[in-house]
């Protein structure tokens, strides 16, 4: 059985991995974090990391980038890997990410949707293969609490696209301050905030007469609570230290 540490537990995505690790008998998560100690499930929740003492197989983070120096100091002293879900990281904190990743196993991904990943690999033979002619434009869409703009799911798809377009392409984020005709080698991001949407991602490649467009919709937070938990399963067997990502697990589902 694989033992987790939830951060985040009392989150809308903590809560969903609670319920997606109550229905298997192959995972059990020991002890949750959380700034909101309340107990809803059967294990303890702190509001510190560096007082848990119950054993771990894995630490799974859906929480706040405010969190990521202890978390970190935690996993790396108890030689724990962790699998990173939050989103918004600074520039500092994606390096201080990649310098624990040299001592423990870390996953971090922008998006845990099993299907955002399919879409990322559609949209790069896409770029490679309309990339000359086409202008590519992408938009996000979520609900009108998330924080952050764009998404890091939006600029996973933007990253992904610019090593496979056959230029060095600029990012240029929505237009209200740009007053002259778009440059060939931009592509497009945008983000609309609203409602209760849970996650949307589209790809626009638009040529002359011809427009191509690659889509995915989340309808519920459980697709990302789901790929979290391989991930979760995927790290807890993996003693190598580095930096993983859901093409390393794609991967593994294409070689069962």
């Amino acid at each position: 059985m694989i033992k987790i540490l939830l951060s985040g537990c009392n989150g809308r995505m903590g809560r969903a991995i609670c319920d997606i690790c109550a229905n298997r008998d192959d995972l059990k998560i020991v002890a949750g974090l959380d700034i909101n100690t309340t107990t809803f499930y059967d294990f303890p929740v702190y509001d510190d990391i560096h007082k848990i003492s119950e054993v771990a197989d894995v630490v799974i983070d859906f929480s706040n980038p405010q969190v990521l120096k202890s978390l970190l100091s935690y996993c790396v002293d108890k030689k724990l890997p962790v699998v990173i879900s939050t989103t918004g990281h600074s520039e500092t904190q994606i390096a201080e990410i990649t310098a624990a990743s040299k001592i423990i196993p870390i996953f971090r991904s922008g998006n845990m949707s099993l299907g955002i990943n399919v879409l990322l690999m559609l949209v790069e033979r896409a770029a490679t293969i309309l990339g000359d002619t086409f202008d590519v434009e992408v938009i996000e869409k979520h609900h009108n609490q998330k924080v952050d703009a764009p998404s890091g799911t939006a600029l996973m798809i933007a990253d992904r696209l610019k090593e496979s377009l056959p230029y060095d392409a600029e990012y240029v984020y929505d237009r209200h301050t740009v007053r002259q005709k778009r440059d060939r080698k931009e592509i497009g991001i945008h983000s609309i905030r609203g409602g209760t949407i849970v996650g949307e991602h589209e790809v626009i490649f638009a040529g002359r007469d011809e427009i191509v467009e690659i889509k995915h919709t989340a309808q519920s937070r459980e697709v990302f609570a789901a790929g979290a938990v391989k991930a979760g399963a995927f790290l807890a067997e993996c003693d190598v230290p580095g930096l993983y990502n859901m093409d390393d697990l794609v991967r593994k589902f294409i070689n069962l």
